[in-house]
Order: structure tokens, then C-alpha cells, then sequence
């Protein structure tokens, strides 16, 4: 099975940028990157130093249950974003990430969760993709446990 790493939806991201608000209706952080990148969830790169970016607090779920987890995001100010790809993202820079598949209902399906070192992820998320109680997978910071991109079938 082919995968996808999927940024933030357009939408999602056109409103956080038009609103300024975050998933607890508190307002973003603007800041200008001054050294190493920050991992964009837009354009799955890191900013570029002395580019402005945003920081907030994001819910990459539709819904609300006990598993839809909130944390830290950056994003570019005004990059394009990029479209799903089965290339594995800049952003998954570290040598390892937690890698977590999701049922289609947005919760974690209990025994998928794994740190996964980088040039697995995509072997594993097609793993759990071809089963049927998988949706969705997730990858977060293995350091950090935030919220990088999520993978569905290509």
C-alpha cells in the first residue's frame, strides 16, 4: 500500500491565519524565526531565519473525545503549503517519531503507537493503514510529542 504525508488542511490553516486564534480560542504567537527553522505544518519544511511564523495551539481532529490530543504548532506566516505526497516530509528531520494509527471515529487504536525510526515510518504507516480498524495515522515529535503530519492511503 502507497502512502500519503498529509500537511494541515488549506482551509484549517487560511482560517488560524485569518482568525488568529487558536484550538483554545486564545490568540497565536507571532514571532520571527532567528536560527534554526521551526517545523511548519503547512509546508512540511522548517521556516527559513528571519521569516515570521505563528504559534499555537492546535487540535488536528474534527471532533472532540478523550483521544483528540492538543499541542504546540508552528506555522509559516504565509507559505502555500504543499500538497499530500508519498515523500517523506522535511519536517521529519529526527531520527526517530511516534508514529500512532487512529480509527475513523478519532481515536487511538490501543497497541499502534510506536517510536519508529524515520526511514520506517512510511513501512509502518502502510502497515496499519491496510488494516480495517485503521483510518488514519498520525506522527508526533518522539522529544516532543507534537503534532507533525498525518498519513492516509495514496
Amino acid at each position: 500500500m502507497s502512502v500519503h504525508f498529509h500537511p494541515l488542511p488549506a482551509a484549517e490553516v487560511a482560517a488560524i491565519r485569518a482568525t488568529r486564534i487558536d484550538s483554545y480560542g486564545n490568540p497565536v504567537e507571532r514571532a520571527i524565526c532567528d536560527g534554526p527553522g521551526f517545523p511548519c505544518r503547512s509546508c512540511l519544511t522548517e521556516t527559513a531565519a528571519g521569516e515570521p511564523f505563528l504559534t499555537l495551539a492546535h487540535r488536528p481532529f474534527e471532533g472532540q473525545n478523550p483521544f483528540t490530543e492538543t499541542g504546540p504548532i508552528y506555522l509559516c506566516e504565509s507559505c502555500e503549503g504543499t500538497p499530500p505526497s508519498a515523500t517523506l516530509p522535511a519536517i521529519l528531520s529526527a531520527p526517530t517519531h511516534i508514529v500512532r494509527g487512529y480509527s475513523a471515529d478519532e481515536r487511538i487504536v490501543y497497541g499502534t503507537g510506536q517510536v519508529s525510526p524515520t526511514a520506517d515510518i512510511s513501512t509502518y504507516a502502510a502497515a496499519l493503514l491496510a488494516r480495517d480498524d485503521i483510518a488514519f495515522v498520525d506522527v508526533r515529535s518522539a522529544s516532543n510529542n507534537c503534532f507533525l503530519c498525518r498519513i492516509k492511503p495514496a
